[in-house]
């Protein structure tokens, strides 16, 4: 029993891949990026497997009465690997040129996670925030949805047959069951971490089961709507649903959540009331959409590596630019797809010959990708002496050292080392928060003597919340204040003031215009006090330090060329809004009695003197001090501020 062609489905991926380009694109209209949402095209292609790969397994079962796995994943592979690793391939030597080494290792493990379908414990392992700025430079961020995908290729096969053999009759039950759980865990995930909620498979099972619902039904039932009201009508509303998502959503919604039900109900309506003689279908499988359709999956592994490949290099900032990428794109895709994709799938080729090249490109891959991290990504002079103009190395000596271990209290290394410190010295300088911390942390480790022992709790990303979150360290550190207070002589607390100042603590975008719209003490804020406020009851003296300094540059290896090899001069880029942080926090320390230190007033940052000095940049990114830098603004802190008086008695 074969599948009946749909032409519609071919012009749905059209949308929904078009829908992702125009987002990754950051296509801007008058100073306004029209296609925020656009990430809602993942979550379309997602539905479209589900109703498909259903299909497919349903109509076996029922025609034969039982499934040939060997079949199944023969298509998968046929259909999935020879352009995906043939894009890898092609990306490696634009990897070598232009990616620094640090960036290149990442870049060589994302390749590798991606060729075993977990890219997306991966992304969410790093701290890699989808749509976040960083995100833009990772060539291979877009293969989660491929690994979600062959999570879902690889679980539910098995979990349907056995649910077809053994409880045929419970089969809708137990598929709307599983689509009703994973949607309530995506909008609880959402709301407490919203990282794995975007990247892991159990929240977004539910779209994928919502295609299968829409395939049992019309498997079992024999075909879909034949009420004609209902296939004129809701095809042009599922559009519109889809079209408000694509408008109207951004990163800041929680997602995938309930407000996904949005984009999802758009298409699922949209398969099941399609009809011929209805435009919206019409207009899905006319030639132009079908078109982009056939060439969708090219389309979507080709243009995350060229966008990201083009920023890294500094190029593709103006619109002609971006349109000259986006026809480089669809050109290549059309090339992909008729000389690899479609001769992949043609069955003309006996697959053990597709077999064979699939794992000579594996073995080239992964060959190349642990070459490069075991030369610790340095294979291209220019980008490692690049890179040494931005490092940021921790700093370590024997009784000054920092941890981002969470169980840092069981740590034995950890436990021997602080012992021996402290029989040694006695009191020491606690360190305490995430990334911005780190820069403190070595900015102070680096200018003051052997004779001061200190301790840094820091990990990355990492903000107090009313929960003491288990993937961060700040429960554990209270449990180590409160051991350790009578040898604390000082702790300073460092976090990114923009954050503070969000109400979820995660990557948002920032401006005066809707930080004025914020309470003074929104959620996030009043974790963060009201940890720091644990901290001083324990009768501790604490300082915070903050905000962060943002010059707003993106350091791509272009601007670095420009900066050290070609001595260019900035021009004057600074985050003003970061004076309104400041203000705020002091406003907000000072109502509960918190010594503040401002990094605004005691290092008077200008960036037309501070970001190059004597020819060397003093920031690793937009925000992070180097290692020059730590030193530059470390003594600039230390001997402008009451940090004086505690590390220089």
């Amino acid at each position: 029993m074969k599948l009946t062609y749909r032409p519609e489905i071919d012009g749905l991926r059209a949308i929904a891949v078009g829908a992702v380009i125009l987002y990754h694109a950051r296509i801007t209209i008058m100073g306004h990026q029209p296609f925020k949402g656009g990430f809602i095209g993942v979550d379309i292609f997602f539905v479209i497997s589900g109703y498909l790969i259903t299909s497919i397994i349903l109509k076996e079962l029922i025609a034969t009465g039982s499934f040939s796995f060997k079949n199944f994943y023969e298509r998968r592979i046929r259909r999935i690997l020879p352009v995906l690793l043939f894009i890898m391939l092609v990306s490696l030597p634009f990897a070598w040129m232009v990616m620094l080494p640090t960036n290149f290792i990442d870049f060589s493990k994302s390749i590798l996670y991606s060729l075993g379908f977990s890219s997306n414990y991966y992304f969410d392992y790093t701290g890699q925030v989808y749509g976040d700025t960083g995100g833009l430079y990772k060539p291979f961020l877009h293969t989660w949805s491929l690994s979600v995908e062959e999570q879902f290729y690889i679980l539910f096969p098995i979990i349907l047959l056995i649910t077809f053999k053994y409880f045929r009759e419970y089969l809708i039950y137990i598929l709307t069951f599983g689509f009703i759980i994973s949607l309530g865990l995506a909008e609880w995930t959402s709301r407490n971490d919203l990282s794995a909620s975007f990247y892991f498979i159990h929240t977004r099972m539910w779209e994928l089961l919502a295609g299968s619902i829409l395939a049992y039904f019309e498997i079992i039932k024999g075909h879909r709507n034949k009420y004609k009201p209902l296939n004129l009508i809701l095809p042009t509303v599922g559009l519109i649903l889809i079209g408000h998502s694509v408008l109207f959503f951004n990163t800041e919604i929680l997602h995938p959540s309930f407000y996904t039900l949005s984009p999802i109900i758009g298409i699922c309506l949209i398969i099941w009331f399609s009809n011929k003689d209805e435009p919206v279908t019409r207009i899905l499988s006319s030639k132009l959409f079908v078109g982009f359709g056939l060439i969708s999956y090219s389309l979507y592994l080709w243009h995350y590596p060229i966008f990201a490949f083009a920023r890294i290099g500094d190029v593709g900032q103006l619109g002609i630019i971006k349109l000259l990428i986006l026809i480089s794109t669809l050109v290549l895709s059309i090339v992909s797809y008729f000389f690899i994709e479609k001769p992949a799938r043609n069955k003309k080729f006996r697959f053990i010959l597709i077999l064979k090249y699939i794992c000579m490109a594996i073995f080239l891959i992964i060959l190349s990708s642990l070459i490069i991290i075991g030369k610790q990504g340095k294979l291209n002079k220019l980008n490692i002496k690049l890179e040494k103009s931005i490092i940021s190395p921790l700093f370590e000596s024997e009784c000054k050292y920092s941890s981002n271990n969470i169980n840092f209290l069981i740590d034995d290394f950890f436990k021997k080392r602080f012992n021996n410190c402290k029989k040694k010295f006695g009191e020491f300088i606690l360190i305490l928060g995430d990334s911005h911390s780190i820069d403190l942390f070595n900015s102070i480790s680096k200018i003051s003597n052997e004779k001061i022992f200190i301790v840094g709790l820091n990990r990355g990303g990492c903000r107090p919340n009313s929960k003491f979150d288990s993937n961060c360290h700040y429960s554990n550190a209270l449990k180590f204040i409160k051991k350790h207070k009578e040898n604390i002589k000082f702790i300073f607390f460092n976090h990114k003031g923009s954050y503070f100042l969000t109400n979820t603590g995660k990557n948002k975008n920032f401006s005066d215009s809707n930080f004025r719209k914020l309470p003074l003490e929104n959620e996030q804020i009043k974790n963060t006090i009201n940890y720091l406020i644990s901290i001083k009851k324990l009768k501790k003296e604490l300082i915070f330090i903050g905000p962060h300094l943002e010059p707003n540059i993106i350091l791509s290896r272009q601007k670095i060329i420009d900066i050290v090899i070609n001595k260019q001069n900035l021009k004057d880029n600074t985050n003003y809004d970061l004076l309104i942080v400041d203000k705020k926090l002091k406003e907000i320390t000072n109502k509960h009695n918190i010594s503040y230190v401002s990094k605004i007033d005691v290092l008077e940052f200008d960036i037309k003197k501070d970001f190059i000095v004597d020819n060397s940049i003093t920031f690793s990114d937009t925000e992070h001090w180097n290692d020059y830098g730590e030193v530059y603004f470390g003594k600039k802190l230390v001997f402008n501020s009451i940090i004086k008086d505690i590390l220089i008695p």
